[in-house]
């Protein structure tokens, strides 16, 4: 069974419970702000939720796998499709609006064919930073002029 593309509900998960403590319950919590109480548990850094959405979009990408949102502060974070939102941890950076493909599902299922998970990439073809040329329609054909016989 191919190992699926990650998204941050499959990636920012509690720690394991302390002995004698019940385990965390992050169920309700939308994807985008996870990365927040992951950061928090796994890292130490209390970090505030943004309060604002700033009026810029982001395009989602699939880096090696994982679905991924680049801050303009060089920081980026795991994403997800069913939130699509994107709130930087470094710089502090408000609520941005991630552009995901229009059919997520059929994105992950192309990737799926590629059996290495670390050779699997995508870019919304509309990204600027797209470090692919959308393919090209081929030149219209048009047949060499014929020479005349024998004359």
């Amino acid at each position: 069974m191919p190992i699926a593309v990650v998204r941050a509900e499959t990636y920012y998960v509690p720690p394991p419970p302390r002995r004698g403590q019940p385990p965390l319950d992050w169920s309700g919590v939308p994807a985008a702000e996870l990365v927040y109480l992951w950061m928090e548990a796994r890292m130490g850094r209390r970090l505030p939720l943004p309060t604002e959405t700033v009026d810029e979009t982001y395009y989602a990408q699939i880096n090696q796998n994982r679905w991924c949102a680049l801050c303009v502060c060089g920081s980026a974070a795991i994403v997800s499709p069913t939130d699509p939102r994107f709130g930087c941890t470094e710089c502090g950076y408000g609520w941005v609006t991630l552009i995901f493909p229009e059919d997520v599902d059929t994105v992950e299922e192309q990737l799926l064919l590629e059996p290495r998970p670390h050779l699997r990439n995508w870019w919304h073809p509309d990204d600027p930073a797209n470090p692919y040329d959308p393919p090209q329609p081929p030149p219209p054909f048009e047949p060499e002029p014929q020479k005349g016989k024998g004359r």
